[in-house]
This record gives C-alpha cells, sequence and structure tokens, in this order.
C-alpha cells in the first residue's frame, strides 16, 4: 500500500472549502497590488496551492478529487469567454488581422524562446553534470 493509499480523501465540501478559501485569500492579495499592475487572482491562487502543497500545508488528498474534477470540466469551463468572443465580433471586424499577426507573432517568439532556454538548461546540464545523460 503506498502512502498516498494509507490516507482517505477528504470530503468533498472540505476540498471545495479549501479551493474557496484559497480563492478568497487571493483576491485579497489582488487587490493590494497597484492599478498598472493588475494580477489575475487565479494566479496568485494557484501560487498559493502550489506553496501550500510544495511546504506540505496540504496534502494532495485534502483536493484531488475536486482538481481532478476540475481538471475533467476544463474545456466546458472556456466556453463563457468563447461566447463573448462571438459577441464582439466587431472587434473582430477592425482588428482581426492585427490579432492574427500578432497571435502568429507571439506563438513563434514563445516556441523560439522555448527552444532556446531548453538548448541553454541541456548544455548546463551536460557541463554541471558530465556523467549522467
Amino acid at each position: 500500500m503506498s502512502s498516498k493509499d494509507s490516507q482517505p480523501a477528504a470530503p468533498i465540501l472540505v476540498q471545495m472549502g479549501i479551493y474557496a478559501v484559497i480563492l478568497f485569500v487571493s483576491y485579497l492579495i489582488s487587490a493590494l497590488f497597484p492599478a498598472n499592475f493588475p494580477v489575475p487572482a487565479p494566479v496568485i491562487g494557484l501560487i498559493l496551492l502550489y506553496l501550500l502543497l510544495t511546504f506540505r500545508l496540504i496534502k494532495p488528498v485534502h483536493v484531488e478529487k475536486v482538481g481532478n474534477f476540475l481538471i475533467s470540466i476544463l474545456a466546458f469551463l472556456f466556453v463563457p469567454s468563447g461566447i463573448q468572443l462571438a459577441a464582439d465580433l466587431n472587434i473582430m471586424k477592425h482588428s482581426g488581422l492585427q490579432m492574427i499577426v500578432m497571435i502568429i507573432i507571439s506563438t513563434v517568439v514563445m516556441l523560439v524562446s522555448v527552444a532556446l532556454v531548453a538548448t541553454a538548461l541541456i548544455w548546463l546540464r551536460q557541463r554541471l553534470f558530465p556523467g549522467k545523460e
């Protein structure tokens, strides 16, 4: 029996409560940022959840079932933004070409930067740990 199976999962309402408290605290923290540097509360919530799990203040079994459920409906959660985009097609008429060009440019920049960082990390690992693959 693994250590993951040795502890029973927290009840669903407790797990939902943990997520709700993290989100509430993240909204409080988000309000502290200046208006010219907004940080979305869900991003702060992800960081808080990561830190809580990393420092073992909460255990994965305390949030696992609700987390798996949220991941399973992730595509459904993007439906409202798609509907909003369809409702704002006037924006696409005025600046659609600019948006498409920016999406393509940002995608290429992101792919190139990821490739360069990965190459640099592989090179650094080979220099620091020459015996390992």
